[in-house]
């Protein structure tokens, strides 16, 4: 009797043996399946955000873009070509402790050589040439190489007789090429001054942040200067400021909308309308830039 218990026993630790369901680890949603807004804290999926240009539909905060995607969503398609893509400072010229270490691997996570990208493109079937900056790279910071490509940007677009864009994004001059990156800030506004007396036209965008040696030189030179919301727009920083001056500043100090209430901004545009202002300008100016 008790060896049939047994074999029961054993027979019923089989079955339940052959019935339990693997164990599985636990499923985790994908790292860029949401995304959560630096401003309201919102959580966004990501596909949302996407179709939304990276614009919080919570509080219309604009976030970020890469260069890529910027020309993505204001260019006509396949209208884009690149100039001076290879552009790079030569080895000697990288002396500052581990500034080359640094730009090696700020390569190869943004697929950038530098901080802009430069090149020849249409808006809404208008020409133009166009310079994007990207804060993904160094900040946006301007050193040799971004200065160099903005300058021929602007020649180009001087040679050519375009109309010129270039999208700003900046924390100022690149420290570790010293006084040869605060020279780019003279040299991007004489090439400007000779496109302007060609009569042709330049939009400055500004984006979040434009600081710096940028805020200082082309960046404030346009024609026609727009910004995207709430954007900071300054040369040096609020606190420095106000400890310069002795007095306290306004809350929204060197926000694009103190900006443009004061006069140095001529309109500030949302990112949805950004693509449409830009092509009814150069619409407008097309006759010029002939």
């Amino acid at each position: 009797m008790e060896q049939l218990f047994k074999v029961r026993k054993n027979r019923l630790d089989l079955f339940k043996k052959r019935r339990t369901l693997p164990v599985r680890e636990p499923l985790e949603a994908p790292d860029n399946l949401y995304k959560s807004c630096p401003q309201c804290k919102e959580s966004i999926l990501f596909e949302d955000l996407m179709h939304n240009l990276y614009v919080c539909p919570h509080c219309g905060h604009h976030m970020k873009l890469t260069a890529r995607e910027r020309l993505r969503q204001i260019v006509d398609e396949n209208s884009f070509t690149e100039l001076d893509r290879r552009l790079f400072l030569k080895k000697e010229q990288l002396a500052f402790p581990g500034y080359e270490e640094k730009l090696s691997r700020l390569q190869k996570k943004t697929g950038l050589q530098e901080a802009v990208v430069c090149g020849a493109a249409s808006i809404g079937g208008f020409p133009c040439a166009i310079a994007v900056m990207d804060s993904n790279f160094f900040m946006g910071s301007m050193g040799q190489i971004v200065g160099e490509k903005i300058t021929r940007c602007i020649e180009y677009a001087t040679k050519k007789k375009l109309p010129l864009l270039i999208f700003t994004t900046s924390g100022g001059a690149r420290m570790q090429e010293g006084i040869l990156s605060l020279v780019q800030m003279a040299k991007t506004s004489a090439a400007l001054a000779k496109h302007s007396d060609a009569g042709l036209l330049y939009i400055s965008y500004l984006t979040h942040p434009t600081t710096g040696g940028v805020s200082a030189s082309f960046a404030m030179l346009g024609d026609i200067i727009l910004s995207e919301p709430d954007c900071l727009i300054g040369f040096a920083g609020k606190r420095v400021i106000a400890s310069t001056v002795k007095e306290e500043l306004p809350a929204n100090f060197q926000k694009a909308e103190f900006l443009l209430e004061k006069g140095f901004v001529d309109a500030i545009v949302e990112r949805k309308d950004s693509r449409d202002t830009l092509r009814r300008i150069l619409k407008l100016h097309e006759r010029r830039a002939s």
